[in-house]
């Protein structure tokens, strides 16, 4: 019986040409936010596993896969939190926390870096969502003005284009602006997060939804009707930034000032942004502290990307405050939106069929002497049927061939390009 060679669940394998368009694609994204001065870093791919369960990580904390303790006796009882140490990061956003802490005397006094690299969570996979995949970061550490969320944006908005992927849009709030409505609602401290909770799945479930969950929860009546009659009012304003705000009770219009600032700066730098007011806009980490976004597209359900200000995460590594900013592009996402011919090998591909004649070393010779001209050349033994072999080397993007049979001197290929391999001699 044949055994199960599939790779595990919300894991993937990629064949050479889905690897090369995905290498293509982060090539440039890395190349777009390199541009405006990011430097990419590395961090490991596991962390203290107490780091990990801060309790800043929101719903992801549940979803970490845990790396065992070595050296456990496998025959000792042991309680199932006690097991591990270690796990694999769910985001990059605490590693760079960390990262920046471990390494802050080596760094500028304002860091900007670029991290790409694989994450994973123990979630259940479906369309989009995998158990391992790539995040493409961008994080600003030193600087508490708005310049570094509008030079987030817009840096992330030009990687996009870079792609060929327009017509996003990027939704504002502020953890300060929600604080400030769930106060005017009349919600007591210790309920706001549970609250939050539920506003977060207004899009997906619409007043009515909200309604009934906010009874589940056994809250006060009087908070929990004014604050339905504000969301309804805020769905009514249709992300219209003066009549959001002019929607918000109490505090909270004061503390939206900065988002205006932060859209008046990207539509000064990029006229063409999008920029929608979401004051329902919650993204579950619990580390933002202050503005929030998140990146939608036409093409795709859901967020392509997000981030905001985390400016107390450094501190409890470091002891001290540092002031924070990221957007993070979900590379998964993104990737499925990027037309393949985009970034279809532009070099001249060619493939050099031979026979059991051609001695190794003047085969592999004649590749060195193509390659040094600026072709892709790939070696294939010769088939029965040459026609079917050509091809389906076609396919594979091989324009130019010559068949080799071992005489001295070379033949010139054939194909789309003509190249002459008897030039090379």
């Amino acid at each position: 019986m044949a055994s199960n060679v599939q790779p595990p669940r919300g894991m993937r394998d990629f064949l050479p040409d889905e690897k090369a368009r995905r290498e293509a694609v982060l090539a440039a994204i890395r190349d777009s936010f390199g541009s405006y001065g990011y430097r990419e870093i590395e961090t490991p791919v596991v962390e203290e596993l107490n780091r990990l369960e801060s309790g800043e990580g929101g719903d992801n904390e549940k979803l970490i896969f845990r790396i065992q303790k070595r050296g456990l006796d496998p025959d000792a009882p042991l309680p199932p939190g006690s097991a591990a140490d270690l796990g694999l990061r769910f985001d990059l956003t605490l590693p760079l926390a960390r990262f920046y802490a471990t390494h802050r005397a080596e760094l500028p006094e304002v860091f900007r870096a670029i991290q790409i690299a694989p994450v994973w969570r123990a979630e259940r996979p479906q369309r989009g969502r995998y158990r391992q995949f790539h995040q493409c970061d961008i994080d600003v550490v030193g600087e508490p003005g708005p310049v570094a969320e509008v030079e987030l944006i817009v840096a992330t908005l030009d990687a996009l284009e870079a792609l060929g992927v327009q017509g996003g849009s990027v939704r504002l709030n502020d953890r300060e602006v929600l604080a400030g409505l769930l106060d005017a609602c009349g919600f007591a401290p210790e309920a706001q997060p549970g609250v939050l909770v539920t506003v977060d799945k207004l899009d997906r479930e619409g007043l009515e939804g909200i309604a009934k969950e906010l009874a589940a929860h056994d809250l006060p009546a009087g908070p929990s009707e004014r604050l339905l009659d504000v969301l309804g009012e805020l769905t009514a304003a249709e992300g219209d930034f003066d009549a959001t705000l002019a929607t918000l009770p109490g505090r909270a219009p004061e503390r939206a000032e900065r988002l205006l600032e932060i859209r008046d700066g990207v539509l000064e730098a990029k006229p063409d942004a999008r920029l929608v007011a979401d004051a329902t806009l919650v993204r579950g980490q619990g580390y933002y502290t202050g503005t929030i976004f998140e990146l939608s597209h036409p093409g795709y359900e859901g967020s392509i990307g997000g981030g905001g200000r985390y400016d107390g995460m450094v501190g409890r590594f470091l002891g001290v405050d540092v002031p924070a900013c990221g957007f993070s592009i979900g590379f998964e996402r993104v990737v499925d939106l990027v037309d393949p011919a985009r970034f279809r090998a532009a070099r001249r591909r060619v493939a050099l069929v031979y026979t059991d004649e051609v001695p190794p070393g003047r085969l592999v010779a004649w590749q060195r002497r193509l390659i040094g001209v600026g072709a892709d050349v790939r070696l294939v033994p010769r088939r029965r049927n040459l026609g079917r072999q050509l091809e389906a080397l076609g396919a594979e993007g091989f324009g130019e061939w010559a068949e080799l049979d071992g005489t001295t001197r070379p033949p010139a290929t054939s194909g789309a390009a003509g190249l002459d391999l008897r030039d090379l001699h």
